[in-house]
């Protein structure tokens, strides 16, 4: 067995790294194939917006042509400098069940980091901080919600027997649509719209969403900014994420807090269309958009994937508007079944804000550290 870096130039080499996991998960009922074109893109130096200010290498596990395993080592720039850290992050692990082969990847990963002159290891996470990360270590049996990580039960132990120890878990929990929030909460949301200023604005279509972003961006900026692992976006990075979510969300669902026209606060939720996705393997042509646009249209499954309020406005009363007002949506939309999506096993807040709506939690992602 050997472990290379791959030439992120090389088509055959890109696509080898892409297309590992979809035969690592061939008999998986839950994994959630990612778009080919979408993670194709995060190899591709010249067109990801990750590689204005941060560096990637990728690494390759093979043995006798065959795919065993892969990472990529992440020198993020916007973590690092807000930080003040020199951190090398690893993501886009997958590998199969073998000492050697994780041993090999780790090796690989931390000469390049101590080449590089990083002190520290945290991961696994990806190129956007909006997007999904860690490794699953509950929850395997579940369906997981759009674009958050699935992995065999195994990895826990391959990667801890790689030096590595856990700096930090992530729940995700599910909420069932007929749960009846406490008749005090709605009392309390009331006396807040009368009396605070606070009001709760519903989107009206994509192009009002589009319209929005850059003011949601700045408050998730701030919202999020001493939150674990924050690395502040850029604008196009913001961007990228935000049409991903437009492009399945349903603007119902999108709930912004306002006081005096400033967005303090923020609740996205979307349909989860994971089985669309199941069923277009990774492809959106030629029938793949069909199989994505009818499991919108069909499901009753849903993300709740962002709830962001500005500090200052914390314990004011905000957040039980938020809850009302997203409740009154679901039940609206017909909700059967939904995921809070990795809410930090140190936000106290929202892990007891979330009682109100019945989450039960049922997933656990798991990061990890280690020093160089």
């Amino acid at each position: 067995m050997q472990v290379r870096r791959i030439d992120t130039d090389n088509h055959r080499d890109v696509r080898r790294f892409v297309h590992f996991p979809f035969g690592l998960y061939r008999d998986s009922r839950y994994w959630v194939p990612p778009l080919v074109s979408g993670m194709s893109r995060v190899l591709n130096r010249h067109k990801h917006p990750f590689y204005k200010r941060s560096d990637a290498v990728f690494f390759l596990a093979e043995d006798g042509g065959r795919v065993l395993g892969r990472i990529a080592l992440l020198e993020n720039g916007a973590y690092n400098g807000h930080n003040q850290t020199r951190t090398a992050q690893f993501g886009y692990l997958e590998m199969v069940d073998d000492e050697q082969v994780g041993r090999g990847l780790f090796d690989a990963f931390y000469d390049e980091a101590r080449r590089r002159r990083l002190t520290r290891v945290s991961g696994p996470w990806s190129v956007l901080r909006t997007e999904g990360s860690g490794v699953l270590v509950e929850g395997f049996e579940l369906q997981p919600a759009m674009g958050v990580p699935y992995n065999w039960p195994y990895y826990d132990g391959l990667i801890l027997r790689q030096g590595l120890q856990k700096e930090h878990d992530t729940y995700s929990g599910a909420l069932t649509g007929d749960h009846q929030l406490p008749e005090r909460l709605y009392a309390i949301a009331d006396r807040v719209r009368e009396r605070s200023g606070f009001t709760v604005k519903t989107l009206a279509d994509k192009r009002e969403m589009r319209a929005w972003v850059p003011r949601v961006a700045e408050t998730y900026r701030k919202a999020f900014a001493n939150v674990h692992g924050f690395a502040p976006p850029t604008d196009e990075e913001i961007g990228a994420f935000a049409e991903t979510i437009i492009a399945i969300a349903d603007p119902r669902l999108i709930k912004l807090v306002l006081r005096c026209d400033e967005v303090v606060g923020f609740a996205l939720a979307y349909p989860n269309v994971t089985r669309g996705l199941q069923r277009a393997h990774g492809r959106l042509w030629p029938l793949g958009w069909l199989h994505i646009l009818l499991e919108r249209r069909r499901t009753k499954h849903i993300d709740l994937n962002g709830v962001g309020l500005l500090p200052a406005y914390q314990g004011l009363g905000a957040n039980a508007l938020l809850y009302v007002e997203m409740t009154r949506s679901l039940l609206a939309f017909g909700v059967e079944y939904g995921d809070v999506v990795q809410v930090n096993e140190d936000n106290f807040k929202s892990l007891s804000d979330t009682a109100y709506l019945g989450v039960r939690w049922n997933k656990t992602h798991r990061h990890y550290c280690r020093d160089l």
